[in-house]
């Protein structure tokens, strides 16, 4: 089953998720809301800053790229099926995912 994930979803930290698919989709937003060097421990974790003063088709193909290889580093159980975009009037560019679970990893 594919599962949809978008960065504009904000919601609670579940620091026991109930089950595999919530604990992987939980993962996969926390990647697209993070920027880099937020986190203390791992600061190369998230996406890159620098994206937000570049044109928009530029910032896709960056972001795409980096999406991809941060799920595939951080949560290989969710196996990334497509990458779009949404673009906001005011310049805001919001990643969303496709992914499937692969609950045997």
């Amino acid at each position: 089953m594919n599962y949809i994930v978008s960065a504009d979803e904000l919601e609670n930290i579940d620091f026991a998720p109930g089950n595999t698919v919530k604990e992987v989709l939980q993962n996969v937003r926390t990647l697209l809301t993070t920027i880099r060097y937020e986190t203390p421990l791992d600061r190369e974790l998230g996406i890159p800053g620098e994206v937000v003063d570049k044109p928009m088709p530029q910032s896709e193909a960056i972001l795409s790229s980096v999406i991809f290889s941060e799920i595939k580093k951080y949560e290989p159980r969710a196996e990334l099926q497509s990458i779009s975009f949404t673009r906001s009037m005011e310049g805001k560019l919001v990643p969303k995912v496709e992914v499937r679970i692969n609950e045997s990893e």
